[in-house]
């Protein structure tokens, strides 16, 4: 699909019409996607671009704040004294602001659109563990099935904790390692057992599921939110 440079607003012609015109075909193409039921990459590239519009005007109201200003009008009555800033905003600022308003809700609006896809996707998911749980689920196998397919997708993965200076984040790596069937004589515990017989390096995994009651594509909406699915439950259960 399309991408837009996560510098397209103040790169090239500050135009009105002209950066409306790389948005909207951006968005139509972002629309086109979510209409085929992909999430992914997506979603995540637009809440990119709206954050960094959201930055760029409050880094331009700081700047401005920033500048020195002169006394405009003294109310000897009230006791009043009047500031004006020394820069103004020319007319390319104007039209940058302008730019950036229309851009938020545009995006915004977008936003909404996959995030209802995401949420009603992953309402039609479950995540269980298979057999016991071991204590430590930071890393073991993450089986994916879909209600019309015999078919278990199988990864390896690997939950990894990384922060910036106010919070801490989880994250979760994974590698697909093969696909089974499964079936009366080959269920998920049956896989998980194959699994431990075959792959020596971890002997004890932890082992969980998500089984997904909606068709949606793997690559682009089922692998990464049953990842977040992971991560979060995961997270509650430690």
């Amino acid at each position: 699909m399309k991408t837009l440079h996560h510098n397209w607003l103040t790169e090239g012609l500050i135009d009105f019409e002209y950066k409306k015109y790389i948005l909207l075909s951006y968005l139509q193409d972002v629309k086109n996607y979510f209409d085929e039921h992909k999430i992914y990459p997506t979603l995540s590239d637009l809440v990119f671009h709206y954050q960094n519009i959201v930055s760029l005007k409050e880094g331009k109201k700081t700047l401005q704040n920033a500048f020195p200003e002169r006394v405009s009008a003294i109310d000897f009555e009230h006791t009043k004294i009047s500031f004006q800033t020394l820069v103004k905003d020319d007319a390319l600022m104007e039209e940058l602001e302008e730019i950036m308003d229309y851009s938020l809700v545009e995006i915004k609006n977008h936003l909404a659109e996959g995030k209802n896809l995401y949420e009603l996707f992953e309402s039609k998911m479950e995540i269980s563990p298979v057999g016991i749980s071991p204590l430590y689920p930071d890393c073991g196998y993450l089986l994916i099935s879909q209600t019309q397919s015999k078919e278990v997708r199988i990864f390896e993965y690997n939950i990894t904790i990384f922060e910036n200076a106010n919070e801490k984040y989880r994250g979760v790596n994974t590698s697909f390692i093969e696909s089974q069937r499964k079936g009366i004589s080959n269920t998920l515990e049956n896989i998980k057992i194959d699994l431990i017989r075959k792959y020596k390096h971890l002997p004890n995994p932890a082992t969980y599921v998500v089984h997904a009651n909606i068709a949606c594509p793997f690559q682009e909406s089922l692998l990464p939110i049953a990842k977040r699915l992971l991560v979060k439950y995961v997270s509650t259960t430690k």
